[in-house]
């Protein structure tokens, strides 16, 4: 196995988690009360329970650099993710970074940032 390492990121619940990361093509691998893992081919993520986390003061994030950005972008669309300055859940179209690379973002129900980075 290659190394790799995983965001562990925090969720006021985990079916509400769950159910949010499944529309963007997301699949549980393991789950308990204290631990979840959504996968989605080679990207997986960690979910540990924060059930009073506030998600307008959150400082979570993780970067998702992938091969295949369209296709993320469009399971976001798809997923009727809104495009938004404030709030959460919310979408930011991917756009060219002054050093060149391709980046969009969403936030998700629980404050935590994703950046979506074409590889």
């Amino acid at each position: 196995m290659a190394d790799r390492a995983t965001p562990n990121l925090p969720a006021r619940d985990f079916n509400a988690t769950e159910a949010f990361y499944a529309r963007l093509g997301f699949e549980r691998t393991w789950r308990d009360a204290a631990w979840m893992i959504l996968t989605r081919g080679d990207l997986a993520l960690e979910f540990f329970p924060y059930p009073d986390l506030d998600p307008a003061s959150s400082s979570f994030g993780a970067c998702l650099r992938v091969d295949d950005l369209e296709a993320l972008v469009a399971a976001v669309r798809d997923a009727g993710i809104p495009e938004a300055q404030t709030g959460w859940p919310r979408f930011h179209p991917p756009r060219r970074e002054a050093w060149g690379g391709l980046v969009g973002a969403v936030i998700d129900p629980d404050g935590s940032l994703l950046r979506l980075i074409q590889n």
